[in-house]
């Protein structure tokens, strides 16, 4: 029961600290500014453990090398503190794959929010600010299902393409993240 429930606490804390970092690096490739709510959310939850990892750590290009190591490094903390949970028995050398497929399933499961966010939005019809940043978000996920599935009535439905297909990755995940432990 302690280990179910410090999992699950580690997984909200280092899955919105890890998403936010994620989402930072996204942003900050879609050239989208930070002056709007997401972007001041997203600052204000990675700026603690970014910035001093931008001293360090220059940008590639577009790419804010910073906030990839900085969300690698909040999966791989998250692993090792479940991993002395556990009774730090062997296995700590898978740790950092552990962390791997953590980060890549935090990708996935981000994703899926704003796809789920974006489709609600889409059918309220909402003009904000916030709408027009979910829709950048989500753009270059939809881009390319939109040559495939075409519109059926009106309703453009590559958003539920893209949610099913998110979940098989979700699906391939779990299971090659069970054989690793295995």
């Amino acid at each position: 029961m302690l280990y179910q429930i410090v999992s699950f606490l580690l997984d909200v804390i280092g899955g919105l600290l890890t998403g936010a970092c994620l989402l930072r690096l996204y942003m900050q490739l879609q050239r989208i500014p930070f002056t709007n709510p997401v972007g001041r959310l997203v600052f204000a939850l990675s700026d603690w453990l970014v910035m001093p990892l931008r001293r360090v750590i220059p940008p590639t290009g577009r790419w804010d090398m910073s906030s990839l190591a900085a969300a690698v490094l909040l999966q791989l903390a998250q692993y090792v503190l479940l991993w002395l949970v556990l009774g730090a028995g062997a296995g700590w050398t898978w740790l950092p794959w552990l962390a791997l497929f953590g980060l890549v399933r935090v990708a996935v499961s981000g994703v899926t929010g704003l796809l789920i966010v974006y489709a609600v939005m889409s059918w309220m019809q909402a003009h904000s600010p916030l709408s027009d940043v979910i829709a950048r978000l989500c753009e270059p996920v939809l881009r390319p299902l939109r040559r495939f599935v075409p519109l059926v009535g009106g309703v453009d439905l590559s958003p539920l393409v893209a949610l099913v297909l998110l979940q098989v990755v979700m699906i391939v995940l779990g299971h090659l993240q069970a054989g690793l432990l295995r």
